[in-house]
């Protein structure tokens, strides 16, 4: 199952061997997953190459491990991202190994915002491809909606396949690497969204504000984000600076 001679790290090789396993319905049901020094020998590495890769799923949230007991799979939780994360979402959740689908997609031509105008530098009466789309579980549960708008100078159309992660189809179709992003985040009340997440208008929602450029610092997009509170979560990792 771990093959030595890859050049794919060893605890990214258990990483994913430990996925594999804590999708399985047994331990979805609560039996303990193998033990360290059973993995360890299991798989013929360390047992310190088993911790990074435990290490990596607790930090996610999709095992838990109790001293003296053993571990387990952690109880269904809310979808989390950290802020480093700023690439497409369902690229992103394909890598946790979970599954979210377009509940809605719409796509049209329409005149931006002052914001939009501005990061574009474009005129009042420039027409901007605007993308929304309604994430979510594959039982019909929403967990965000997104609203995009693309600079025209890329050249993307209503005929591009928005079904596809956003970034790689970018890139692959239209030759646009994006490279950086800058990204404003509050709370809100879900209000006039809330009937398309299924919630009160009261309900607390996550606002995030995107503004994505290519490897020239040229603006590519501009993307709003409303995440239900219960379903999703930013963490933020925080190292100390020198002085």
């Amino acid at each position: 199952m771990i093959d030595h001679k890859s050049k794919l790290p060893l605890h990214v090789q258990v990483e994913e061997h430990l996925r594999k396993l804590i999708a399985m319905e047994k331990f979805r049901k609560g039996a303990f997953l193998p033990k360290e020094v059973e993995l360890a020998n299991r798989l013929g590495v360390s047992r310190n190459t088993i911790r990074q890769a435990t290490n990596k799923l607790e930090n996610e949230g999709l095992i838990v491990r109790k001293k003296g007991v053993g571990t387990r799979v952690a109880e269904k939780r809310g979808l989390m991202t950290g802020l480093d994360h700023w690439y497409s979402f369902t690229q992103e959740m394909q890598e946790k190994g979970i599954v979210v689908t377009n509940l809605q997609l719409r796509v049209e031509w329409v005149t931006g915002t002052e914001t939009i105008r501005n990061f574009f530098l474009l005129d009042a009466d420039k027409k901007i491809l605007k993308l929304s789309k309604l994430k979510g579980e594959e039982s019909g549960e929403p967990i965000v909606y997104f609203e995009s708008w693309f600079h025209p100078r890329i050249g993307i159309t209503e005929k591009a396949d928005f079904d596809r992660p956003l970034y790689p189809m970018l890139e692959e179709q239209y030759g646009v690497v994006v490279h950086r992003s800058s990204e404003n985040i509050s709370a809100r009340a879900a209000g006039s969204l809330s009937k398309k997440l299924k919630v009160d208008s009261h309900f607390p929602v996550l606002f995030r504000e995107r503004f994505v450029y290519d490897v020239g610092d040229r603006p590519v997009e501009y993307n709003t984000g409303v995440y239900r509170s219960d379903k999703f979560t930013y963490s933020i990792d925080i190292k100390k600076g020198s002085f």
